[in-house]
């Protein structure tokens, strides 16, 4: 009983730490978000528990100094190229499948510590791992900052040439003077690069940041309306 209660402890406290990780990462939209992070730090610990237990259950006097981890030592780092082949960079240094790659590599410490006999701690686990997919980061969205309520949008506007393109940014964030409150736009521009066509027209990529009750269409015709646009490009 004591061990089980150690266990849930320092499950629960892996689950804690790679929280707080993630927030950060989260409010800096950073790709490595609150998912991954704490799935990451709740599998880890499993599998150094398993690690450590393993060698107090099945050494023995004649194999005091044996290792019993060392085959499946191999299993973590196995499938940590596996995980990585579900992870995706687009053409815009957006990635992709880090929370599917981190899940791959749990379900490996989850098959080590049934396999090696502990059946508590894996099932602890999974409950965890679950609460840090479907429960916790939707909770924290309501009840955390702002910036948690946001997601990344990239969007590619081709302008006509013209010396406006600082407007074609306000028109975007809606700073503009005279706007009332409600008139006012929660988009944030995060990253700018503009580039000139070989037809004299000018290409901006703009990364923003956007709240996500907010359609990724009504981006589009804010943008679309402005003039001087040619064409608009986002990917969400």
């Amino acid at each position: 009983m004591v061990f089980e209660v150690e266990i849930v402890m320092k499950l629960a406290l892996a689950l804690f730490l790679g929280l707080l990780i993630g927030i950060d990462r989260q409010l800096k939209h950073k790709p490595l978000g609150l998912k991954t992070c704490m799935i990451i730090c709740v599998a880890s610990c499993m599998v150094t528990i398993v690690s450590i237990e393993s060698f107090n259950k099945f050494a023995t006097p004649t194999y005091h100094a044996m290792d019993p981890m060392r085959l499946t030592a191999q299993i973590v780092s196995g499938v940590g190229f596996l995980g990585a082949g579900v992870i995706l960079r687009r053409n815009n240094d957006i990635i992709s499948g880090l929370t599917s790659a981190a899940v791959i590599w749990a379900a490996s410490g989850l098959g080590i510590a049934v396999g090696a006999g502990f059946y508590f701690l894996p099932i602890t686990a999974i409950v965890l791992m679950i609460l840090a997919i479907n429960v916790i980061p939707p909770v924290l969205k309501i009840i955390g900052p702002p910036a948690l309520r946001q997601r990344d949008v990239l969007v590619k506007v081709v302008m006509e040439p013209n010396l406006k393109i600082t407007e074609l940014v306000k028109a975007i964030e809606r700073k503009g003077q005279g706007l009332s409150e409600q008139e006012k736009s929660d988009i944030m521009i995060r990253n700018l690069k503009l580039k000139d066509l070989e037809n004299g027209n000018q290409q901006i990529e703009l990364k923003v940041s956007a709240p996500e009750k907010q359609y990724t269409t009504e981006i589009y015709y804010l943008i679309k309306k402005i003039d001087h646009v040619i064409s608009v490009e986002i990917e969400h």
